[in-house]
């Protein structure tokens, strides 16, 4: 393939992802060179996280582009229920309880969150996106990370840069190549996504679902139910073998409500099987290099905070390395010791969310898989109807978090006022 000429930078960030496309606005408005590598030619994908919880709310109204976000096609989860073992709906987490300016979650396509996150970076004279540019390793000298190697259509090519900053998953390419060494945490389920169509309305509330051995999370939309369903690992060539009707009779089941919509499930081949890992590395950064999000700790789906917790990584990584980038200081070593500082901020909460997740892998999504757990038992529901203000606790567990984050004061802007059409 044809070598491309060497491209320079200040930071260089492997994925377009929620983590590396923030922290690619965020540090080119502090006037920073910043280029993302994204090695895909657009955002879209088969599955994603969609959940935008109330602390990214917050930001992106620091940021100015609340205004726009409002525009996307989008639901409104304002709390989340299971049923009670008496039928009736149990409220466990109502984020109307939270002291925040945005108290919901909202569910819209990562792709059109990416895409509006993108464009607002690109209106930065200091970012700068490549799409269809594949990372394919890091490139270093004297030991010491300096920048990215990459292929794309038009060939292959290199961008150097005083850091690189891996925010390409949890397959990431770049952590792979760091040989950075994580600890595994053992997930004994995996989880399916579909889409339901339907013109029935859905609410504004999660759907969990246990039902003889099934596990299933409904995300209301416009015009859909998005279903993730829980099933034990390994057995997605099990599911495929057993063909749409199975499928189609285990979501009628279900989802009794919408057992009239199954049958516009046209085929396995929109069922999406996402491999659940949860790990997190022991250390997070090489001399020259850090890794953000998934790439530094794979999530469980459990709870939807991953893009969350991607994008307070990202926060947090701004506002540390802004000004030792600024001042040049990555580019001798000297201020690699800002990249333990960002581990040292994020490593907490990446873990004590990751600790709840397994506790609810081991107390009720397994035993749910094995037909052991169906709905919660009775005191439960009662203790949540005499006590209603402990919605607000899991609510706060998933729509803020553990040491939630806020944007730089540099890179925050005022949104113009709304403009009112009086004719």
């Amino acid at each position: 393939m044809r070598q491309l000429p060497r491209r320079n930078t200040t930071c260089v960030i492997a994925g377009g992802g929620p983590s590396g496309i923030v922290l690619g606005l965020l540090l080119a408005r502090a006037g920073i060179e910043v280029t993302v590598l994204e090695k895909h030619a657009d955002f879209l994908r088969d599955f994603r996280g969609d959940t935008v919880h109330p602390t990214t709310l917050g930001l992106l109204d620091d940021l100015g582009i609340f205004g726009r976000f409002e525009q996307l096609p989008q639901s409104k989860v304002r709390r989340v229920q299971f049923p009670g073992a008496d039928g009736k709906e149990i409220t466990v987490a109502d984020f109307g309880r939270l002291p925040l300016r945005h108290r919901y979650v909202a569910m819209v396509p990562q792709w059109d969150l990416l895409t509006l996150l993108a464009d607002t970076a690109l209106a930065e004279s200091c970012f700068t996106l490549l799409t269809e540019h594949e990372v394919t390793g890091v490139l270093r000298e004297n030991g010491r990370v300096v920048g990215l190697s990459y292929r794309c259509p038009d060939g292959v090519g290199e961008v150097a840069a005083d850091l690189t900053v891996a925010c390409d998953g949890r397959w990431s390419t770049v952590r792979r190549d760091l040989g950075l060494e994580a600890k595994e945490f053992p997930v004994g389920f995996d989880v399916w996504w579909y889409r339901l169509p339907t013109d029935k309305r859905v609410g504004e509330s999660l759907l969990p679902r246990i039902h003889e051995g099934q596990v299933a999370i409904g995300i209301p939309r416009r015009g859909y139910l998005q279903v993730a369903q829980l099933g034990r690992k390994g057995e997605d060539a099990l599911l495929r073998a057993r063909g749409i009707e199975a499928f189609r009779d285990a979501a009628a089941r279900i989802f009794p409500e919408l057992a009239e919509d199954v049958g516009r499930l046209d085929s396995m081949d929109a069922v999406k099987h996402l491999d659940v890992r949860v790990d997190r590395l022991r250390t997070w950064h090489s001399p020259g290099a850090l890794c953000l999000g998934d790439a530094a700790h794979a999530m469980s789906p459990v709870g939807g905070v991953g893009i969350n917790l991607a994008i307070q990584d990202a926060v947090a990584a701004a506002r540390i390395l802004a000004r030792p980038l600024g001042a040049g200081s990555f580019r001798d070593g000297s201020a690699d010791r800002f990249l333990a500082k960002v581990q040292r901020r994020r490593n907490s909460p990446a873990a004590i969310i990751q600790a709840v997740q397994r506790i609810m892998h081991a107390a009720a999504i397994v035993p749910a898989l094995r037909g052991e757990f169906n709905r919660p038992p009775k005191w439960f529901g009662t203790m949540f109807a005499k006590m209603p203000f402990l919605s607000a606790l899991p609510a706060l567990v998933i729509g803020i978090g553990p040491r939630p984050e806020k944007a730089p004061a540099w890179a925050r802007r005022f949104a113009p006022p709304p403009q009112h059409n009086n004719s």
